[in-house]
Order: structure tokens, then sequence, then C-alpha cells
């Protein structure tokens, strides 16, 4: 496995696979990886005959009172665990080695303005910009994104399809600590007792599904979230920033469960801002 620092190093590497015949499969992060990555990882081995992965904590993503200096970093780790994982080469490129000045910049504006892109209105002006260059620097057949970050991946399917951009875009399911909490590199921010409470979010996410099992998806929006805001509010070091319902395509806000819905929240534990979601899917007709 390599480790490549520069753009140009990585555009050689996959020239030579790709005159070669071979497939490739890429998993963007921003590091401090964890078993969640190791999911997608392992997704774009099974798929493809090469890997890529880029460790890259991308600075246009973070507002100005966000956490980019403290995000937690460790290429050390990162290394190993891609490494175990059959990993062919990871991307560690430097800011300057990303971005030149004055900066250009892909927005997908119908998606981000509800949800995360509320609270946080560059984020993913920022998410689109990255991804866009890493593609077109790595130039994979297949890439990887978790579930978890359902409003970015809905973004990105976008931006692919708007932008005739060739790459397939694959999700992987939300993967959880023995006690729901979803895994997530900020959950190393938490304390003991704030990583207890932290469950109150799957506590909510639970809740909600047997409401919406026990009436058939027959129920308004409003109810379900309604139940989660409650269990939310029983914390009392949870603080929501967001619990709500919209269509899992478009990321617009919905009232009923007559399509897929995304039921998607951003709760402050402490001062550690998790996210968390489920989809609802109606049965079929007929």
């Amino acid at each position: 496995m390599n480790i490549a620092h520069t753009i140009q190093e990585v555009r050689a590497q996959v020239k030579v696979w790709q005159q070669a015949g071979l497939s490739i499969g890429f998993v963007p992060t921003m590091g401090f990886l964890h078993e969640g990555h190791a999911a997608l990882i392992r997704q774009a081995r099974d798929h493809n005959d090469k890997v890529v992965v880029s460790v890259f904590v991308n600075p246009t993503q973070f507002g100005p009172t966000e956490d980019l200096a403290a995000y937690p970093r460790d290429l050390e780790r990162d290394t190993a665990l891609c490494r175990e994982q059959g990993v062919d080469l990871i991307f560690h490129p430097s800011a300057e080695e990303m971005y030149c000045r004055p900066k250009a910049y892909v927005d997908i504006t119908e998606l981000s303005q509800t949800l995360c892109g509320q609270t946080r209105p560059i984020h993913f002006k920022g998410v689109c910009t990255v991804v866009t260059k890493l593609f077109n620097i790595v130039t994979p057949d297949r890439a990887y994104f978790g579930e978890k970050d359902a409003q970015q991946l809905a973004i990105i399917r976008k931006m692919v399809n708007d932008l005739n951009i060739p790459v397939a875009i694959c999700g992987v399911p939300i993967v959880r600590e023995a006690d729901g909490l979803a895994k997530s590199s900020r959950n190393t921010y938490l304390s003991a007792a704030e990583r207890q409470a932290a469950t109150v979010l799957y506590r909510a996410i639970e809740s909600a599904r047997h409401v919406l099992e026990q009436a058939a998806g027959k129920v308004d929006c409003a109810e379900v979230l309604a139940v989660m805001k409650r269990i939310l509010d029983s914390e009392v070091r949870a603080k929501i920033d967001y619990v709500s319902a919209v269509d899992a395509d478009t990321m617009q806000p919905v009232d009923s469960f007559d399509k897929p819905v995304l039921i998607a929240m951003a709760v402050y534990i402490g001062k550690t801002r998790l996210i968390d979601n489920f989809t609802y899917r109606p049965a079929q007709k007929g």
C-alpha cells in the first residue's frame, strides 16, 4: 500500500491501473477512521480491483466557529486500518495541494438548504467542491459514502447526475455501536457521561420506527417527530438542533409517509453535534 501526497502521484498510479483495465473504488474520508469507514472500504474492495482512500480534513466545509482545528487526526492509525482492509492507495494531500487562490466552488443549492444546511450554510458547498475535485483527481468507477450522512449522499448523487460525472455513487448502511449509537469520528469528543447520554438518539429512532410500524405509515410526520422530540428532551445533556421529515430524494419537508421519507436529526450532546437518521419506505402497492 502506498501513500500519495500530491495530485500528480495519484494520477500517475491511477493511469497505470486504468491502462491495465482495472476498476477503481474510491472512499473519500476526513480521516480518524473507524468501523464505519471500514465498512465502506470493504464494499469498495468487494466491487473493484483497486481501492483508493483519501484522508483529508477539508477546510472549506467548516464554518468560522466550527471544529476544524480540533477535528481528530491520526494518520498512523488510519494507515493501519487501510492496510488491514486491503486498500491500495491512500491520498493524503495538504490544503495547499488541494486548493489554489482564488477558489472555484460547486454548490447544489436546492438540496442543501434544509436539515444541516440550515445551521451550516457553507458546509455542503465545501463538500461538493472537494468531492468534485477528488473525483477529477482519482477518476474512480465507483465511490462509497455512508448513509449516516444522508443529506450529503443525496446531494452528491444529484451533483454527479447534474454535472454528468461518470462515477457510480454507492450508499453503505449506518454502522452502529452495540447500544445503537452511530459510529462517528466526533464520538471521541464525548465524555463518559456524554457517551451514555448520546444513546438517546437511537432510542428516539427506535420509538419513531415503532410508531410507524404500528400505524403502517398511516400517521402524520408531525406526530412521529413529536415522539422523537419527547425522547430527546428527556435527556438533560441533549439539545436539539433539528428533528425533521423530508423527501428522501429532494430533501424538502413532507407531511405524510406516502413516499420514501428521511427522518433526520442533529443533536448536541454537551458541545458535540451528532447526526443520525433512518428512512421509512411505504409498502409497495399491489
